[in-house]
């Protein structure tokens, strides 16, 4: 791997820098000249995967908005439920098989899921790459699994890897 200074090494270098002095909630000379070191040793080190896979703004966009919209209406839907004297929820666990190209994203797909009211994940499989979720109304599990589908594309689009396909 070459070690010559790049654009994207020294973005990560700041990036690190300021996320160092944020955690010491001051900005101050020995704050940013100590995040400067720990940085570099990290960057020098090759810790993480640096110049693999990546962030692509727009469809991060269209992954955070869809988690949003999701938030926003599930909440919605189960307060509704909770408001309502009669007990429409007919509960279930299904399991929904991720694409394989999606795996890498298990932990972020799970928050996301986990995240809007109504649906929980209470399992997960990351050999099979299969989800268990807990669902409030089983009539919805088509449009369920299809949603699932649709935030492992958004992710997959989002934080592309090189692994095309293949698990890591």
């Amino acid at each position: 791997m070459s070690r010559h200074i790049t654009f994207r090494r020294v973005c990560t270098v700041v990036a690190l820098t300021l996320a160092w002095c944020g955690l010491w909630r001051s900005i101050s000379v020995a704050n940013v000249l100590s995040g400067l070191a720990v940085s570099g040793v990290v960057v020098a080190s090759g810790i993480g995967t640096p110049g693999l896979g990546g962030v692509r703004i727009v469809p991060l966009m269209r992954l955070l908005w869809t988690v949003f919209v999701d938030l926003f209406t599930s909440t919605i839907d189960v307060a509704v439920e909770i408001l309502t004297p009669t007990d429409r929820t007919q509960e279930a666990v299904i399991a929904v098989e991720l694409p394989v190209e999606s795996r890498s994203h298990l932990l972020l797909l799970v928050v996301a899921i986990t995240l809007t009211p109504g649906t929980a994940v209470v399992d997960a499989d990351a050999a099979t790459g299969t989800l268990y979720l807990h669902l409030l109304h089983v009539d919805r599990m088509e449009a369920t699994v299809s949603h699932v589908q649709e935030l492992a594309r958004l992710a997959c689009d989002a934080l592309p890897t090189p692994y095309d396909g293949v698990q890591p």
